[in-house]
């Protein structure tokens, strides 16, 4: 399965989810055919986005860029909407990697909503912090709102990327638990608080350093690289594959349930 990465390389996690990832496929001797990597944004447009550059220079994956910011300036002048520009660009992207004969496009960190055709083109996985059932949205927004309903569980998946914001066909899930002993003070201090204020005043007034909230994305962000990770392991080994930007399992129904091996992943790092 030849793998294209997308990634905007906004800030360090994008380096970071890269080179985990590949460090892992390395540690477990896995054939990652990590075929191309696509950044929309080009050399020396941000210090960030340079730092995946350079990475996917050392990692000596080919690079593909094709600047998102300087396309959209260029769209407003002409008098083109948001929309038309989404399916004019994707479709540059699109031309740009064909010759790299890609059978799957992973968005990691990729800042963009990808245009209905490239969606349909590629099979492109999304990773999203939540259950299949949970909350949409930014992983902020997630985490607010399952402190908000006091869920008992959440967790991350990989689905497939559609038109429809963070509610594509699930390929695979990890689930963690937010009830025990590690959490019942935690929730104890949280409910505390809500006897006097809003969970969206508790939001402004502490932010992501909010005790419950901060360890909810702790263990999530744990749980998020190994996660993709066991998912394009599927792929490399053949039990996944796509046709027509779908996924289709040989022996077994989808969403696969990950946990096992992602907690297992967890326990030895």
């Amino acid at each position: 399965m030849r793998i294209g990465w997308l990634s905007t390389g906004r800030d360090q996690a994008a380096c970071n989810l890269l080179a985990d990832v590949v460090a892992r496929a390395q540690q477990d001797d896995l054939p990652l055919d990590i075929a191309a990597v696509f950044c929309d944004r080009e050399p020396g447009e941000a210090p960030e986005s340079d730092r995946l550059l350079d990475l996917v220079e050392r990692l000596g994956f080919p690079l593909v860029t094709l600047s998102s910011a300087a396309s959209w300036k260029a769209a407003q002048a002409l008098g083109v909407d948001r929309t038309a520009w989404r399916g004019e660009y994707h479709q540059g992207v699109m031309d740009l990697l064909m010759p790299y004969r890609l059978g799957l496009l992973v968005m990691a960190g990729y800042m963009l909503i990808a245009s209905p055709a490239m969606c349909r083109r590629f099979a492109i996985l999304n990773l999203h912090p939540a259950l299949p059932d949970g909350p949409t949205g930014t992983w902020k927004e997630v985490i607010w709102r399952l402190l908000e309903e006091e869920a008992a569980e959440t967790g991350a998946m990989v689905h497939l990327a559609t038109a429809e914001l963070d509610r594509g066909p699930v390929i695979s899930f990890v689930r963690f638990s937010l009830r025990g002993d590690d959490w019942d003070p935690l929730w104890a201090q949280f409910r505390a608080k809500r006897t006097t204020m809003s969970v969206a005043e508790i939001a402004a007034a502490e932010g992501e350093d909010e005790p419950l909230f901060a360890e909810i994305r702790r263990r999530g962000e744990a749980r998020e690289i190994p996660l993709l990770y066991q998912t394009l392991r599927q792929f490399s080994e053949g039990h996944l594959n796509t046709s027509r930007g779908a996924v289709f399992a040989d022996a077994t129904r989808l969403p696969l349930d990950l946990t096992e091996p992602v907690e297992g992943e967890v326990a030895r790092r």
